[in-house]
């Protein structure tokens, strides 16, 4: 019981990932936002200190984790299941923590540096690119993986990121002066 339990708790990390993948690439960036998901989505990337509401989140959430949970446990068993949805839950809480704290709080450690500076590139450079925020593991699978050396900015862009213009972030970011 235990033993499925962090099974699927394993599985549900792993889930995760590909989860945020998904509702990031083919339904964050769906053409003329014809879903609630990539209507927020847009509207995130045209102001990127806006996230969606955590109710509209949550009622998002909600369904997907229910699907997820009853599928593995008709599937498999209930403790596998439990692991499951725990862990994918627990992946998509960490997501939005480093989300927001990309957006918001600018990086301090050396994960965090790199998760924002391969998620400005999206916002910023090649919003077709870079899908994972937590990791860059199916952007590798699904070829839509740049390597980040830089990041080359706007100078208006400079005021969307709070903690850009601090001069220890600056050695990540390329500031174009001129447009």
């Amino acid at each position: 019981m235990l033993l499925h339990g962090l099974t699927g708790f394993l599985c549900g990390l792993g889930g995760w990932t590909l989860l945020e993948y998904v509702i990031h690439r083919p339904f964050g960036h769906l053409p003329g936002g014809k879903t609630l998901i990539a209507r927020e989505h847009t509207r995130h990337h045209q102001d990127i200190l806006y996230f969606s509401p955590v109710p509209l989140k949550i009622r998002g959430a909600v369904p997907v984790l229910a699907i997820l949970g009853g599928g593995a446990a008709l599937a498999l068993d209930p403790a596998f299941a439990l692991g499951f949805v725990v862990a994918v839950a627990s992946g998509w809480t960490a997501y939005e923590v480093l989300h927001q704290s990309i957006h918001v709080r600018g990086p301090r450690t050396w994960y965090g540096r790199w998760a924002a500076k391969n998620h400005l590139y999206h916002h910023f450079g090649r919003p077709n690119r870079n899908f994972g925020v937590t990791t860059p593991l199916w952007d590798f699978v699904f070829g839509t993986h740049d390597r980040v050396e830089r990041v080359s900015l706007r100078e208006r862009d400079l005021a969307a990121v709070p903690w850009l213009p601090d001069p220890k972030h600056l050695r990540d970011y390329e500031i174009r002066h001129a447009d």
